[in-house]
């Protein structure tokens, strides 16, 4: 049986079409990231099934209005069990949202539309509803850890239905 063809993409020629994850610059990398700061969520893991559940609380480091790290280069520092994403544990994590663009460029596919390499504007990934914006509950220093699983919410591992689109929607 041979595999299907391969979908045409529009977005040949981009580097992250045309690199592997280990040939691109610092830079290149960190542009990846889309900023919508799923990964930055408390998770649980069920030690039985290994199944993965987020929940609504944050890392204490994450600015849940920016969407971003309040300390970025210290991070590992200061949250000990943060993880940095590599272009070989990208290619494992069972946890990355599927909005991810690591995860989409290392499974070999497009990034969406709000992505800021493709429209050019950080705040399409909050326009898309794909962000922790307004979503956060707390941070992982104010809920007890015991207190997680009241927590869980389905939405980190979902992609919004206007993210989902081909194109940004006309306002």
């Amino acid at each position: 049986m041979t595999a299907p063809p391969k979908r045409p993409s529009s977005q040949e020629g981009f580097f992250w079409k045309t690199k592997t994850l280990e040939e691109m610059s610092n830079a290149e990398w960190e542009s990846l990231c889309d900023g919508c700061a799923r990964c930055c969520l408390e998770k649980l893991e069920d030690e039985d099934t290994g199944a993965i559940y987020f929940t609504h609380v944050s890392c204490k480091l994450l600015d849940a209005g920016l969407c971003a790290c309040k300390d970025y280069p210290h991070r590992s520092a200061k949250v000990p069990d943060c993880v940095r994403l590599t272009p070989d544990n990208v290619r494992t994590l069972n946890w990355l949202p599927p909005s991810c663009g690591y995860r989409l460029v290392a499974e070999g596919r497009d990034l969406y539309w709000w992505h800021p390499l493709i429209s050019g504007d950080p705040n399409t990934v909050h326009e898309a509803g794909v962000s922790v914006r307004g979503r956060v509950q707390g941070t992982e220093d104010e809920i007890a850890d015991a207190d997680l699983e009241d927590h869980i919410v389905r939405w980190p591992m979902l992609l919004p239905k206007r993210a989902r689109l081909k194109q940004r929607p006309k306002r």
